[in-house]
């Protein structure tokens, strides 16, 4: 190990990583995964948890992502946003439609900046809100984004609400429809959340190859017709791809 990297603290954010795939962890389970003694482990948990980086489970006597982590997780959020500004306001100016950046938070998005349309006929989402992330564009370019475990796992606890005749609402189909947005590396959703509404959304991916974030360009269905979304669809496509290789995804 090169001289100027301290190792404790190389442990300290391994053993963090070690629950990008499990919601809670013994010490004896994370000495496993480091191939470190339990007493290490335990050493830096403790002062992990002490900084509230990690928290502790009373019931099961397990460990978990402590709010620190998410505290610091909302500065990232911001630091998106201002990387992918100047790209919003581009397609803006493009597309005339309303722009939507969201990142997901369980089974919905949030969306955490948008640029209004210029015509008079606006979309009511706003900063901050919360949507399905089943009925909606930028929500299904995420879900695609996912391993097929994670994905399965999610669709599991998803509550299938129909907002509308063309709202999925069935796991298999669902799935199916993920399988062709994972080909066309592009989600739609027409009317399926409001009648009246469609989008075109594409995923942004962080350094591991995980969908984090999507854009979507949503417009009246009068206006968003078929070739329209397809000039979205492939400039969205350009845009996430830079975005993500901006957050270390190397993109092919």
């Amino acid at each position: 190990m090169n001289s100027t990297v301290i190792q404790s603290v190389v442990r300290a954010i391994d053993i963090l990583k070690c629950f990008e795939d499990s919601e809670e962890l013994g010490v004896t389970e994370i000495s496993h995964k480091m191939g470190l003694h339990k007493s290490t482990v335990f050493n830096i948990i403790t002062t992990l948890e002490k900084c509230h980086f990690i928290e502790k489970n009373a019931n099961s006597g397990k460990y978990r992502l402590g709010t620190e982590l998410f505290r610091l997780g909302t500065k990232v959020n911001i630091s998106m946003r201002k990387i992918a500004q100047p790209y919003l306001e581009r397609l803006a100016s493009q597309f005339k439609e309303t722009i939507n950046l969201v990142i997901r938070d369980g089974n919905c998005v949030i969306y955490i900046e948008k640029i209004e349309s210029s015509h008079s006929m606006r979309i009511s989402t706003m900063v901050g809100g919360r949507l399905p992330i089943n009925a909606t564009a930028v929500g299904k370019a995420i879900l695609a984004g996912l391993s097929d475990d994670e994905l399965d796992k999610t669709l599991d606890e998803l509550s299938f609400v129909k907002f509308t005749e063309s709202t999925i609402c069935n796991k298999n189909e669902l799935m199916d429809y993920l399988k062709k947005v994972r080909l066309a590396k592009y989600a739609e959703d027409v009317e399926e959340l409001e009648i009246g509404l469609t989008c075109v959304a594409a995923p942004i991916f962080d350094h591991t190859g995980k969908a984090i974030a999507a854009i979507s360009i949503s417009g009246p269905t009068t206006r968003m017709l078929e070739s329209f979304r397809e000039q979205i669809a492939e400039e969205l496509i350009k845009v996430t791809r830079e975005l993500s290789c901006k957050f270390g995804f190397e993109t092919i």
